[in-house]
């Protein structure tokens, strides 16, 4: 279903791409220490704003640029920017997000 709705808002949006964005978003919405989960408008807006400057899906498997766009909660953004330096891992498949997401 998700992947329906970024089509309309994105419908060129090159599948690597789009499957790394939704890697990331599902993880997110996931997290039990964000405040504020990311919904379907901020992972539209994301989208927007990672696709203006040019990102990668290679860009986007290393890190998630432009984290303001999904988290509004600066707590929330904080929270996330500590699990990275503190050696946490952002996922990249999604096998790494477990069976409820396996495609």
């Amino acid at each position: 279903l998700m992947k329906k709705i970024i089509d309309v808002h994105h419908p060129n949006l090159d599948h690597q791409l789009l499957d790394q964005v939704l890697v990331k978003f599902y993880w997110l919405r996931e997290q039990s220490e964000l405040r504020k989960k990311p919904s379907t408008s901020e992972l539209v807006d994301w989208i927007s704003a990672l696709l203006r400057a040019g990102i990668t899906e290679a860009q986007i498997s290393e890190s998630i640029p432009f984290l303001g766009a999904l988290l509004k909660n600066e707590q929330d953004t904080e929270a996330l920017v500590r699990y990275k330096e503190e050696g946490g891992a952002f996922p990249n498949d999604w096998k790494e997000l477990g069976p409820k997401y396996n495609q």
